[in-house]
């Protein structure tokens, strides 16, 4: 697969010598990893006058294709020398899809969506963030949605894709408040996570919620819930 960060994008940066500022967002879906030594000598080093730099970068890799997967530590010690930056990176190992993401970008984070969230999310504010999906292979509990409401207080737009039955072995849950969702994806997940948001008890949605799900799961939701 060729990649076009490595035969487009970066070669074009590498001809804007005289940038002073650059936001930098993409996704390299087939790989490399873009690390902060990567950044360093494919594109910062070629900008001389750059003195602000902001970038989110998605970095996917087939498990099989990779002999060294860097682990988080090693990805933040990548940027040791973006002294200007506090930057924030995510990596994860996906065995049904037999991927490895990892995810860098500066904080404070300015774009208004967020994807591909995981258990490894690190936390944060993000007040400009609108639109946010969440994935993982590995269940999200109600702790984590909790969470998320925390660092997203303005979301709007919330889409889930996870297969995994929840546990939530802790009783003592605490209500979780979506002030502004205004639109809910729960088409690919398994039916204990539509209780989890329709549950009022759980979750709080205020508004007029446009609700994307599979009908069949919601009917044997409507069915537990008439018949308790």
């Amino acid at each position: 697969m060729i990649s076009i960060y490595n035969t487009f994008l970066a070669p074009l940066l590498r001809r804007m010598s005289n940038l002073e500022q650059l936001s930098l967002y993409f996704i390299s879906p087939h790989g490399p990893i873009i690390d902060g030594d990567h950044l360093e000598k494919n594109i910062i080093n070629y900008m001389p006058k750059l003195n602000k730099f902001g970038f989110s970068v998605h970095s996917n890799v087939l498990l099989n294709k990779q002999i060294y997967l860097p682990s988080n530590d090693d990805i933040q010690k990548s940027f040791r020398k973006f002294q200007k930056n506090h930057v924030i990176s995510n990596v994860g190992y996906f065995s049904q899809e037999n991927q490895y993401h990892c995810h860098v970008y500066s904080y404070p984070y300015t774009l208004t969506y967020y994807d591909n969230i995981t258990n490894n999310f690190s936390s944060g504010l993000f007040k400009c963030v609108r639109a946010i999906s969440l994935f993982d292979e590995r269940p999200f509990e109600h702790d984590f949605f909790f969470q998320i409401a925390q660092c997203f207080p303005y979301l709007e737009k919330l889409n889930l894709h996870n297969r995994q039955l929840q546990k939530n072995e802790n009783q003592q849950l605490s209500l979780i408040k979506f002030p502004h969702l205004v639109e809910l994806d729960l088409v690919r997940v398994h039916e204990s996570y539509v209780e989890q948001f329709l549950d009022y008890r759980k979750t709080s949605l205020p508004n007029y919620v446009y609700l994307y799900v599979d009908y069949r799961i919601l009917d044997q939701y409507g069915r537990r819930e008439n018949y308790c």
